[in-house]
C-alpha cells in the first residue's frame, strides 16, 4: 500500500510539474515554420517527383489562461507522378490556406499544438478529372516545435495538407 501511495504521490508531482510549464508561443509572436513532407495521402500508385515542401507565418493573436491561439498564412507545393496502363501522368499540387492553431505548453522548450488548416489546392497536370482538379480543403493537424535556443525549433507535425507527416525548423521573431 505504501508503494502505491508513493508512486501516485510522484506521479502528481510529475503531473504538476508539467503543467507548471512557461508557454513557448503567446500574443505577439511571430513563428515562421518551414517543413518538408513525408509520405502520401495519394496512394500507393503514386510516387514523389518533389518532396511536398509547406511554409507558414504564424501570428501570436490571444493569450489563455492556459496556452494560446495562434492564425498563419500557409503554402506549399509538391509533385507527383502516377504510371498507369496507358501512359505516365504527372501532378501538381500548391496548397494554399489559413491555419488556426490552439498552443498549449506540456513541458519545457517544447510547444505544442493541434489546429484546423482550411484552404484551396490549386492542381495542374497531364491528366485532368473529378479526383484531379483544384478545389478546397480542410485538414485537422497536431504538431510540436523542439526549441533549441530562443529563437530556433526544430518542428513535427502529423495530419496537415496532402501528407502524414512534416519535419522541418522553425525560426520565432
Amino acid at each position: 500500500m505504501k508503494k502505491i501511495l508513493m508512486f501516485l504521490f510522484l506521479t502528481c508531482l510529475f503531473i504538476a510539474q508539467l503543467v507548471a510549464q512557461d508557454s513557448t508561443f503567446s500574443k505577439g509572436d511571430k513563428v515562421l515554420n518551414v517543413g518538408l513532407g513525408l509520405g502520401s495521402l495519394l496512394g500507393s500508385a503514386y510516387t514523389t517527383s518533389f518532396p511536398p515542401i509547406t511554409a507558414s507565418l504564424e501570428f501570436g493573436v490571444a493569450e489563455l489562461k492556459k496556452g494560446a491561439i495562434g492564425v498563419a498564412p500557409f503554402i506549399g507545393f509538391g509533385s507527383y507522378k502516377y504510371d498507369v496502363y496507358s501512359g505516365h501522368k504527372n501532378y501538381t499540387y500548391i496548397p494554399l490556406g489559413v491555419r488556426g492553431v490552439f498552443h498549449y505548453p506540456l513541458i519545457k522548450k517544447l510547444d505544442t499544438y493541434a489546429g484546423l488548416l482550411l484552404g484551396y489546392f490549386i492542381v495542374s497536370g497531364t491528366h485532368t478529372g473529378s479526383a484531379y482538379a483544384s478545389r478546397g480543403y480542410g485538414s485537422v493537424f497536431i504538431g510540436g516545435r523542439y526549441y533549441f535556443s530562443e529563437k530556433f525549433a526544430a518542428m513535427l507535425e502529423l495530419g496537415a495538407e496532402i501528407v502524414p507527416l512534416h519535419i522541418g525548423v522553425a525560426y520565432k521573431f
